[in-house]
């Protein structure tokens, strides 16, 4: 079997793959932390301190995250259990299931930033935190028996030299049994999707690049943004959100409108108007609009 930290740092096939992790991770957790800071709006710092180092993890929310492994087994069998309903086309799922969709998304992408907080270095760990997120967000659209892929666009900007610029999608989803978009056109009923941890300086990007995207390949496009959350860790005992509410207003009126940001925790502000017109909880997606984004 792979260490944990090979383990972290290794890329995922399945969703089953991920649970496992999630497992060892949460009872990796219990025997070495040393100490826990609970935080405003529910949030909690783990630390551990082994041979004179503490390491302190990313602010964790409680109300989200499921800390027993047992308990989480029980909910990832349940979540699979609800994208196998979703699949088969049941579009009437109640307002538990979105908490276990949110909950065991939640706890299975932060235990794989907790483990590489507490084994690995910041810069590593950013990276590999990035790139479980892309592989569990396509793995969970895979199992609705979404098609999807990832499409790089060139869009050439200077015809003497053959300059282009390639725009790069995260993911594109699709109605059809395969993705029909390429790097020279994007159907019009698929959608185009970034996937980030945060949305901290990486937000303008999105609506730029629907606009740029629009204008190539002359329709308008479908494009969302979905993110893991918005807090970081503020020195040892405090946290603060990075999400920029008036940068987004600005952008949604000056710019162009996104078809929907997504969160799996979302930041306090988003809940309030104006925003949250705009911004919504990644059980949504999974439960409602991704149909009908895809009709």
């Amino acid at each position: 079997m792979k260490s944990l930290i090979e383990d972290l740092q290794t890329p995922k096939e399945s969703l089953n793959e991920f649970a496992g992790l999630t497992e060892r991770v949460l009872n990796h957790v219990q025997n070495v932390i040393t100490a826990t800071q609970p935080l405003r709006d529910d949030y909690i710092i783990h630390s551990s301190a082994i041979a004179g180092t503490t390491k302190y993890t990313r602010p964790v929310k409680e109300t989200l995250f499921i800390r027993e492994s047992h308990l989480f087994r029980r909910q990832f069998e349940q979540f699979l259990e609800l994208l196998g309903e979703l699949k088969a086309g049941n579009r009437l799922l109640g307002g538990e299931s979105h908490v276990i969709i949110d909950r065991v998304v939640y706890t299975m992408q932060q235990a794989i930033g907790i483990g590489l907080d507490l084994l690995s270095n910041p810069n590593s760990a950013r990276k590999h935190v990035g790139n479980r997120f892309e592989e569990l967000v396509r793995l969970i659209i895979a199992a609705l028996g979404v098609a999807n892929k990832k499409i790089v666009l060139k869009i050439p900007y200077s015809e003497d030299n053959g300059d282009i610029y390639s725009c790069e999608t995260d993911l594109v989803f699709s109605p059809f049994p395969e993705v029909r978009s390429n790097s020279h056109s994007l159907d019009p009923k698929e959608m185009v999707v970034s996937l980030k941890t945060s949305s901290k300086d990486r937000l303008g990007k999105i609506f730029i690049d629907k606009l740029l995207m629009r204008e190539f390949v002359g329709h308008d496009v479908k494009v969302i943004g979905i993110f893991l959350n918005d807090v970081q860790r503020k020195e040892i005992n405090n946290i603060s959100y990075t999400f920029v509410t008036g940068l987004f207003m600005v952008y949604t009126k000056f710019l162009t409108k996104t078809d929907g940001m997504y969160f799996v925790d979302m930041p306090p502000r988003t809940r309030e108007n104006p925003y949250s017109d705009y911004i919504f909880p990644f059980s949504k997606f999974i439960v409602r609009d991704i149909w009908k984004f895809l009709e």
